[in-house]
């Protein structure tokens, strides 16, 4: 057995290193975006030396020297990023409730395991060595908890922060040019991406020295407690998610089935009482919601795999390089994902709206081309040529190109996904163009084809995954399994930078539309709105894959700490937990779906009221009353949110508590099973919904012109479909990924306490 060629020097500087760079990346775009100004230039377009000629000719064609735009543009924008902070401002205090509540559950139920005894005990896999006590566990679990649940409201928070300040400067950009446009809503989303992949990296890394200090030579213990971070992380991503998700989409909902379905006023018309709404929502739901989320997703791959290496022989032997593979892996995908995102902002310019998409779908292959050489890199110079992993009680011998083999597997497979969700659901390709088509004879056909194109499209990504998970775990077990998952999620920074992209230039044509710009500015907004809508979908076809391989990796894990030998389908125990498990995300989504549907409602009977009530509204001379809408989407989140939350969190505790490990293992496998499938059609048929009114509205070819104008028939039933399709896309599909994750990484945490004490009924 050869060792690594990296010493455990140059890892404990490259990991902090790489980690700075791209929180100073971030800081550098940042400072780049805030170079567009939001208060209006008095001295006129030719104070600006570089080509002002030109610019000025620009300026004076779009009547951009009307400062009442920029001021107008500048008190929208404020509206919105108030209206987002005091959302989450109210959120996380309900959040921080159940976030102290859960810690105290956390360090009881696993402080109980040895009776709160403070003697060390024996290793659960390496009897003849003395462990720290579960006390230690306990509270150590419950600090990194913290840290992770803290970790990823910030990450959301700042998410939301950078969007909102963001969005009308891209729409003051997009007077000069769609591709400056681009560039600025693009580089924002790059700050996100890369503050998020780079703290989730860093706290992890620092968390893990932090309890060295105390664990020393017991990295069994210590790596047991680091699975706290997954799990605070993804608890406050399901907040996030759920409560973000169903405030978005009460708001859209009201607003297009009021305003452009019964009043024939266009999407976000100043008239439109839930105007303001809307907007929020997308910073609150795609914005805070999702960057929650994949940290969830980054910090429970990187625990799943840190716990089964620590049982391997990198945990045994304590080859600090080798057991750092997973944060070796991530460091290198933020590099990666600097020198990616110059190719869309320095390297290459866009001139027209039809090189927006190709733009961004060179990042996911750049990014994904330069993480291979990357992860080949890594793999090479921080594993020993050969080592063994842990596999159900037995050590398999693994060699290092078997690693690198398996990141890669998980890496491609999610371009893959990426790209089939890509053809369901973007309007240049056929299947969206007939579910558009379908639209001819009503909203009924509509529902029909944005349905059975929902089913039809899990079939690739389904395969992907199966493949993926063969692969992996033939060449290293469960360690393989978890490290593909990290493999996806390697190029998170250029994955977040696309899906936050995607909201800025949505808001940034609602400014446009609130401020009373022109009609092509407003078509310059459509068409960067229209390219991340379907980076949208691509973001979540991304997760939703990498949910399934990280839950997949965590069952392993939960199942090899329960002690459990095999996990038998023909037992009674387990059938039921199976059949149960693939009844929740059907029982989750009904939950979110009602919720969406009963504040949507409110928000529809306001909306119908200030227009028939308030004189002048439709005429445009009174101003609507927006906080009216902003509380109700508010308010009904909030309510709505603790339900499905609740569902989630307490059915691991219940089902092991009661049922014992058995059951809870199949409870895992079923709602594994059934929730990437329904989270899959659930997202994409959403997605196509919304592209195919797009497709209509946009009118561009000769096909779209014949079901189109907007306010035609056809028109009238896509924006019904996509009203439909509002609360599957951006609530209940994105949320399942969650599910299967957080229920998974629960029963890891939990563990010690369920194998000791689980199954009461079983026993009496």
């Amino acid at each position: 057995m050869v060792a690594a060629l990296l010493s455990d020097l140059a890892t404990e500087i490259i990991i902090p290193v790489c980690a700075v760079i791209g929180i100073l990346f971030s800081l550098i775009q940042w400072v780049l975006v805030s170079r567009v100004k939001l208060t209006p230039d008095r001295n006129g377009p030719s104070s600006n030396n570089k080509n002002g000629f030109n610019d000025s000719l620009i300026e004076e064609e779009e009547g951009v020297n009307d400062h009442n735009v920029v001021a107008k543009c500048a008190e929208i924008q404020n509206a919105i990023s108030e209206g987002a902070t005091s959302f989450l401002f109210t959120e996380y205090q309900y959040v921080g409730i159940f976030m102290v509540v859960f810690a105290i559950l956390i360090f009881l139920f696993l402080g109980s395991v040895e009776g709160f005894s403070t003697k060390t005990q024996q290793c659960t896999y390496d009897v003849h060595r003395m462990c720290k006590p579960a006390l230690a566990t306990a509270l150590f679990s419950t600090v990194s908890f913290l840290l992770g649940a803290i970790t990823s409201v910030l990450s959301g928070f700042l998410g939301m922060k950078i969007a909102t300040y963001a969005n009308a400067r891209t729409t003051l950009e997009a007077r000069k040019s769609v591709g400056k446009a681009f560039i600025i809503a693009f580089r924002s989303g790059a700050v996100m991406g890369f503050l998020l992949a780079a703290n989730g990296l860093l706290v992890l890394y620092l968390t893990i020295n932090l309890f060295k200090l105390y664990y020393g030579d017991d990295w069994e213990g210590l790596f047991e407690a680091i699975t706290g971070y997954g799990l605070g992380g993804s608890s406050m991503a399901l907040f996030g998610r759920v409560g973000g998700g169903i405030y978005t989409k009460a708001a859209d909902v009201g607003a297009d089935l009021v305003g452009k379905v019964e009043r024939n006023i266009p999407e976000d018309d100043p008239r439109n009482p839930a105007v303001i709404a809307d907007n929020v929502g997308d910073n609150v739901g795609d914005i805070a919601g999702m960057g929650s989320d994949l940290f969830g997703s980054y910090a429970e791959s990187s625990c799943a795999a840190l716990v089964v290496a620590s049982i391997s022989s990198f945990g045994i032997n304590h080859e600090f390089t080798a057991m750092c593979y997973p944060l070796l892996v991530s460091s290198i995908g933020i590099i990666v994902c600097l020198i990616t995102t110059l190719f869309a902002t320095d390297f290459y310019e866009i001139k027209a709206v039809k090189d927006i998409e190709p733009s961004l779908k060179n990042q996911l292959i750049i990014s994904t081309v330069l993480m291979t050489i990357g992860i080949a890199i890594v793999s090479f110079i921080a594993l020993p040529s050969s080592f063994t992993i842990y596999n159900f009680g037995v050590q398999k011998v693994v060699h290092n190109w078997q690693l690198f083999l398996c990141v890669c597997v998980g890496l491609w497979a999610g371009l893959i996904i990426g790209f089939v969700t890509e053809y369901y659901t973007s309007n240049a390709y056929s299947p969206v163009q007939d579910v558009a088509d379908s639209c001819r004879t009503g909203a009924a056909t509509n529902v029909i084809f944005g349905l059975a194109l929902g089913y039809k499209s899990v079939i690739i990504p389904i395969f992907a995954i199966a493949i993926s998970i063969f692969v992996s775990f033939s060449f290293a077990a469960m360690y393989g399994i978890a490290v593909a998952a990290l493999g996806m999620l390697s190029t998170i920074a250029t994955g977040l930078a696309i899906d936050a992209y995607g909201p800025i230039s949505d808001n940034a044509g609602g400014i446009a539309e609130m401020a009373g710009m022109s009609h092509r500015i407003r078509e310059r907004t459509d068409a960067l709105d229209a390219a991340g809508n379907t980076t949208a979908a691509i973001g979540k076809g991304f997760a939703i894959g990498s949910a399934a391989l990280v839950s997949l990796a965590l069952f392993g894990a939960f199942v090899s700490r329960a002690g459990i030998q095999v996990v038998d389908v023909l037992t009674p125990k387990v059938f039921i937990g199976l059949i149960v498990g693939a009844m929740l995300p059907y029982w989750f989504s009904a939950m979110t779906m009602k919720s969406v549907g009963s504040a949507a409602l409110k928000m529809v009977e306001e909306v119908r009221r200030q227009f028939n009530t308030i004189p002048g509204l439709m005429e445009g001379l009174t101003k609507p009353d927006y906080a009216t809408c902003v509380k109700i989407s508010t308010d009904a989140s909030i309510k709505e949110m603790i339900p499905p939350g609740a569902l989630v969190m307490l059915t691991p505790l219940i089902v092991g508590t009661f049922f014992g490990v058995e059951t809870l293992s199949g409870v895992l496998a079923g709602s594994l099973v059934s929730g990437v499938q329904v989270a899959i059609s659930a997202s994409n048929t959403g997605g196509a919904w919304d592209n195919a009114k797009k497709y209509i509205e946009a009118g561009a070819s000769e096909h779209a012109r014949t079901l189109g104008p907007k306010g035609s028939e056809p028109h009238k039933a896509a924006v019904i479909g996509d009203t439909i399709g509002d609360p599957l896309k951006d609530t209940s599909g994105p949320s399942l990924n969650i599910l299967i994750k957080l229920m998974a990484v629960e029963s890891l945490v939990f563990a010690p306490f369920f194998a000791a004490h689980g199954g009461l009924l079983f026993k009496l």
